[in-house]
């Protein structure tokens, strides 16, 4: 079993790899589409929320599906769908087709997205320790792969369509690869979700219903916090250059380095993460790096000069980067039986507050000055510090145990890894 765990581990790794690595082929080939189909700066803007519309659809189509069929059935045909999309962009022509192929991708990615973290949940829970924060960091090398194999091939003249072409080939054959190694449902997790179940049932002399219960309302509060720290997330990827360029009035060349520097410290903080988790805990890894995120944000909104910005959204990567992983955990391990539903619910309003990012920070510059608006998700980072409890195991149902047995939901507490959130 140790064996097909970490060979399970390193599937997953391979997947997130991949999915980081098809949506940033996808962003460093935007100009070129943009010129092949002829469309505006601003078309492409409402294009690109058919790709969020989409990847939000995909992400509650694939958490029942994942829960029913499991993430070894879904993942492989996720990533397969959201590999062939790909070519999809690099053959349109016009405005027409160029969405719909954004929408078809959008959807493969969103199906991706929910349930290779279910996934990562599954080994997570029997690593008993955390790892979801590595998983992400992946994700985000599969980015800077993107970056430089498609400035190689950008510069050497290559096509869109060929190297988008090719990009999906390799990714079909990666994924069918690691298909093979993912992890078979738990049955010992569901078995223990059912004597949950039972005993709740019990104590309350009713049936026990897993088939559709409505959704625990820690599982909307942890959206929310997804929400509004992807929020600040996209502020930062959107905005962060703009912020250098525009206020400080560096160069373009130097304003990039404010996204290097955010996504540097995010990928590094990813990495490091778990370890810092595995010591303190996620609550305090919640709570303590959205108060370092809003320190960041308000150093770079107050900075006076750019090496100061570059500290700020440096700092601003660090801070942010363990947040959201410990919310797709939490939503993973709060019910066996439904991680993947409840994934799907945190990754998809996440998903919104990164898309709202850009969208409520534009009308607010019309008003005030852009480095003032960074105090709004500043604002709900403290918001999040100050929610982190809500990470923090709530009690398990009790039932009245039998004579000199011992209660199905004191069982499953032992199970499960104590740096990780129960049913709450």
């Amino acid at each position: 079993m140790e064996r097909s765990l970490r060979a399970g581990r390193l599937a997953t790794f391979a997947y997130f790899v991949l999915a980081g690595f098809i949506m940033g082929m996808w962003i460093v080939h935007i100009p070129a589409i943009e010129h092949r189909t002829g469309i505006s700066h601003a078309v492409l803007g409402w294009l690109l929320l058919l790709l969020g519309a989409g990847a939000f659809g995909g992400m509650q189509l694939a958490g029942p599906l994942t829960d029913r069929f499991g993430a070894r059935t879904v993942v492989p045909a996720s990533a397969a769908l959201c590999a062939a999309s790909l070519v999809l962009p690099g053959l349109a022509t016009d405005v027409w087709t160029l969405g719909g192929a954004l929408l078809v991708l959008g959807v493969g990615n969103g199906c991706l997205d929910v349930s290779m973290n279910a996934h990562a949940v599954q080994v997570e829970r029997g690593y008993g320790r955390p790892i979801m924060s590595a998983f992400h960091a992946w994700f985000s090398i599969g980015g800077v792969l993107a970056a430089l194999i498609g400035a190689f091939t950008l510069g050497r003249g290559w096509s869109a369509a060929a190297t988008l072409g090719g990009t999906a080939l390799f990714c079909l054959a990666a994924a069918g690869v690691a298909a093979r190694a993912l992890l078979r449902p738990d049955p010992s997790a569901a078995v223990e979700a059912s004597a949950l179940d039972a005993s709740a049932a019990e104590a309350s002399n009713g049936p026990a219903r897993k088939a559709g219960r409505a959704t625990p309302s820690r599982i909307w509060i942890l959206a929310v916090l997804a929400f509004m720290l992807m929020l600040c997330e996209g502020v930062a990827n959107d905005w962060s250059v703009l912020h250098v360029k525009d206020v400080l009035g560096a160069p373009a060349s130097t304003a990039a380095l404010a996204y290097g520097a955010f996504a540097t410290a995010m990928t590094a903080g990813r990495l490091l993460t778990d370890r810092v988790a595995a010591r303190v805990g996620a609550v305090a890894v919640l709570r303590y790096g959205s108060a370092v995120g809003a320190t960041g944000l308000t150093l770079a909104a107050l900075a006076p000069n750019v090496p100061v910005a570059l500290l700020g959204w440096t700092v601003v990567g660090a801070g942010l980067s363990g947040c959201v992983p410990q919310l797709f955990s939490a939503a993973g391990h709060a019910d066996p039986d439904a991680a993947g539903a409840n994934v799907s619910r945190v990754a998809g309003l996440g998903y919104l507050g990164m898309l709202a990012g850009p969208a409520v920070i534009g009308p607010l510059t019309h008003a005030i000055p852009l480095n003032l608006t960074f105090f709004l998700p500043a604002a709900f980072c403290v918001v999040a510090g100050f929610t982190a409890q809500i990470l923090k195991p709530g009690p398990a149902p009790e039932a009245e145990p039998s004579p000199g047995t011992q209660p199905a939901a004191d069982r499953a507490e032992k199970k499960t890894p104590s740096s990780q959130p129960t049913a709450g």
